[in-house]
């Protein structure tokens, strides 16, 4: 464990270096072409304009975009931020000279019809069009890669090199479009130094990750401290409800959320007030900048985030609708009043959100359909402009209180407290308990604006809908069945009621049409049995949902009474509505504050349960404890909650016990299991010969979601010494779990691993372990949630004494955040 650990921990340690490396690349891809459009002062052909823009997504988007996620789940919000930020640039930049190269490429020999628009096209204004649309989205990216260079200086040395140099290209590569060859010169020069800062930075970072250290100057120290721009105060944190818990798998999303809420208002802006006269172009831009969107919401859903997945999920579906729709619709309304749904759920956050949501509610407003066509250019511009100087402001809010971890940035206190919130939404008695039905699930308020969305303005929503589908697959006993088939369903409304407009079908065709609805008719039946083991309004949803493929039916008939389809659709946006406001409300505060209806199926779903495959007990109570106590000292192996996930244990006094978690789980014999006891003390008894540092800096991370790995000796022999951690080392753990160490201290160390098939993803509720090893298991402690979705930090202390640990494997605790503990803890020895 101690030899071949360290050079994986650091590969996926420094995403950085991918992420710097594409920037550097992606510049200098561009400037080769400008350098010789400036020398030949020739514009590049269609097919070189085309290849280039190929490379660019390649390499700028979709590796930068690896880098971004990467960087996410290591907890570096700000890199996380930049990387997928700068992705959507190089991927809009890289479409642009796609679609650049399109309009330019050579007709075919005897091809008249491509020739002649062709020369249409060069005669005509469109070139000039394309130019601005071009420049409406790199202005909004110069604003914010300033913003990224400027908090990245809080940060290292780097990385506003990097950033500033991007800024400044894109400058010159805005002033080239309209100016000439000497901006695109000047760009030159600017994207050679952007490569030349990238290389020496993915340098630094790719020696830290393989040595531990930083052997190179550069990152680790910031150009000055992110305090010098304000004072934090822990009274305002906790007045804007940041005492609520939080995941920490993953770094903070929000700011790429606004990040993107601040590029696609404002390239709608510049064509609002007339700067853009095509906006075909601009569309794309949107496009690519709602898929980074998207990835706000998927990270913000990771950490649990109702809230956000479902606002940076909705606000995606606007901006592309918007960019993409051709005529208003009735779904105008429906974003206005999912607005409202939003704005009432952001009462608990801060008063930076409740203005953003405000603004982004009148921005829905000034693109309904009843507007006259002059008046409605200049309101939806003027909000757009608004709304795009709020969300810039709360980008750079968010992202340097996150690096700060202070309030340092204003944001306003909480509008409405939590407390008071849940006395007037309560419909609960405070000695009741929720039922199990009516647990909601994070993507659940998304789940039911999209559908709303589709049922009402009969918009193609596929897209979203697919990516709800995806965040369900794990919030249930159902999964994602019935987000995936209602995806199928849109799907189909819309291609056989929209496309029918423009392409005719035969009736061969349109019997086909006949043949899927009536398949999906029966298979709406069993999402509404779904339904029935869910919660009220679910199942009234699928019900409407059955009349409604009555109506696509009938409509595939030729026999659709067209008002029965209207109430139909009016009633399933009403029910998405108070789905959406009930899932956010009550996933937000945690509490069943609007009633979403009990279980149909509930009794007969009961029942089913009663026959668990293994012994079970209750964590809250004594009797409980000491029955999984007695089970693991007869050789048992069981399931037990932890600080973190759930784990299977077995008594270090029973080898045999220890042996059948590898047959349990699956699990290699070449991988280790780790021993877990109660407190130090408690390994203090056994007076293995550890250094004072070892000692000290295990008594600062202990108890905690960290396991330390240190030297096997003659200490442990009377612990199962042959059946738990290698030949030289053994891990151990001191959960920060009041149960965990009862337990512990009832049965002595324990040997422990993940309660997952060998695999899989972890088990984070006591009915995963009950489902998935239940029938292999002598018990199960249940303890409901687990506090954790991700097991603990692995920190390797073999070479403690000369003067460094390593992580092994970055877990709940942040790798930054324990070789800080590490370097404290020296110092004062010393």
């Amino acid at each position: 464990m101690s030899g071949s650990d360290g050079f994986p921990a650091s590969y996926y340690g420094e995403p950085g270096v991918l992420g710097m490396l594409s920037n550097g690349i992606s510049a200098f891809l561009v400037l080769l072409q400008n350098f010789n459009t400036a020398r030949t002062n020739i514009q590049p052909s269609g097919v070189e304009n085309i290849l280039a823009g190929v490379q660019l997504i390649i390499i700028g988007g979709i590796c930068q975009l690896l880098a971004g996620l990467l960087s996410f789940r290591k907890y570096d919000h700000l890199s996380g931020t930049a990387f997928i930020g700068y992705a959507a640039l190089w991927s809009s930049y890289g479409a642009t000279r796609i679609y650049f190269g399109a309009l330019t490429q050579p007709p075919k020999p005897h091809d008249t019809t491509w020739r002649n628009t062709s020369l249409l096209l060069t005669n005509s204004p469109l070139n000039h069009y394309l130019e601005e649309s071009a420049i409406s989205g790199l202005v909004p990216y110069i604003i914010l890669s300033f913003l990224l260079a400027f908090c990245s200086a809080t940060v290292n040395y780097i990385m506003p090199f990097v950033f500033g140099a991007i800024t400044l290209t894109l400058i010159f590569e805005a002033v080239g479009l309209v100016a000439g060859s000497w901006a695109l010169i000047v760009s030159g020069i600017l994207e050679l130094l952007i490569l030349i800062f990238a290389i020496y930075g993915s340098a630094v970072l790719l020696l830290k990750g393989l040595t531990q250290r930083l052997v190179l100057k550069g990152f680790g120290t910031p150009l000055f401290n992110v305090l010098l721009l304000g004072t934090g105060s822990s009274a305002t944190a906790q007045k804007i409800g940041q005492e609520k818990k939080k995941n920490t798998k993953y770094a903070e999303p929000m700011a790429l959320g606004f990040f993107c809420d601040t590029i696609s208002p404002f390239i709608f802006a510049f064509y609002c007030f007339g700067y853009v006269k095509f906006f075909g172009l601009a569309a794309i831009w949107v496009t690519i900048t709602s898929v980074a969107h998207i990835f706000s919401s998927y990270y913000a859903n990771l950490r649990q985030d109702s809230y956000h997945t479902t606002k940076f999920g909705l606000h995606a579906t606007y901006w592309v609708i918007k960019a993409w729709e051709e005529q208003a619709m009735v779904g105008d309304w429906f974003f206005v009043a999912a607005s409202i749904v939003i704005c009432v759920g952001s009462l608990n956050a801060d008063c930076l959100e409740l203005v953003h949501n405000l603004l982004f509610l009148i921005v829905t407003v000034s693109t309904v359909s009843q507007i006259p066509s002059q008046a409605f250019y200049i309101f939806f511009g003027v909000t757009c402009s608004v709304f795009t100087a709020v969300s810039l402001y709360a980008t750079f809010a968010r992202l340097i209180n996150t690096i700060a971890e202070k309030s340092l940035i204003p944001v306003g206190p909480q509008p409405v407290s939590t407390s008071s919130l849940s006395k007037a939404f309560r419909c609960q008695k405070n000695n009741e308990e929720p039922s199990q039905s009516n647990t909601c699930h994070t993507p659940d308020a998304l789940f039911y604006l999209v559908n709303g969305i589709a049922s009402l303005a009969a918009l193609h929503t596929t897209v979203i809908q697919a990516y709800v589908a995806r965040l369900q697959i794990n919030s249930g006993r159902f999964g994602s069945v019935i987000s995936s088939v209602y995806a199928a369903v849109w799907a189909t409304w819309t291609w056989f009621r929209f496309t029918d407009e423009m392409i005719w079908f035969s009736s061969q065709q349109v019997y086909a049409f006949t043949a899927g609805a009536i398949a999906l008719l029966v298979i709406n039946v069993f999402l509404i049995l779904i339904a029935a083991y869910k919660n009220l309004v679910l199942l009234f949803m699928t019900i409407i949902m059955e009349v409604v493929l009555v109506c696509l039916l009938l409509s595939t008939l030729q026999a659709l009474p067209y008002q029965l389809e209207m109430a139909m659709l009016a009633v399933v946006s009403i029910i998405c509505l108070y789905g959406a406001l009930a899932s956010l409300f009550n996933c937000t505060l945690s509490q069943q504050l609007l009633p979403l209806g009990p279980a149909i199926l509930k009794e007969f779903k009961q029942e089913i349960t009663q026959d668990l495959p293994c012994p079970v007990a209750d964590s809250r109570l004594t009797s409980g404890l000491l029955k999984i106590a007695s089970l693991l000292e007869k050789g048992g192996v069981c399931g037990i909650p932890t600080d973190t996930v759930y784990a299977l244990a077995a008594s270090c006094k029973n080898p045999e016990a220890i042996e059948k978690i590898y047959n349990i789980k699956d699990r290699p014999a070449e991988k280790p299991i780790c021993i877990c006891i109660s407190n130090v003390e408690q390994l203090v008894a056994a007076q293995p010969p550890f250094s004072p540092l070892l000692w000290e800096f295990m008594r600062n991370v202990y108890p905690g979601g960290i396991s330390c790995i240190v030297k096997k000796g003659e200490w442990l022999r009377g612990l199962a010494y042959e059946r738990v951690g290698t030949k030289e080392s053994i891990m151990i753990r001191v959960p920060d779990h009041t149960v965990t160490g009862h337990l512990c201290d009832i049965t002595g160390p324990l040997a422990i691993t993940s309660a997952n098939p060998s695999g899989e993803t972890d088990s984070t509720h006591h009915n995963m372990v009950i489902s998935r090893l239940g029938h292999k298991l002598q018990g199960v402690l249940c303890d409901g949630e687990s506090n954790e979705i991700v097991a603990s930090t692995i920190v390797n202390c073999l070479k403690i004494d000369e003067g460094t640990v390593s992580i092994v494997r970055e877990g709940c605790v942040p790798a930054v955040k324990v070789l800080q503990i590490f370097e404290r803890v020296k110092a004062n020895m010393v």
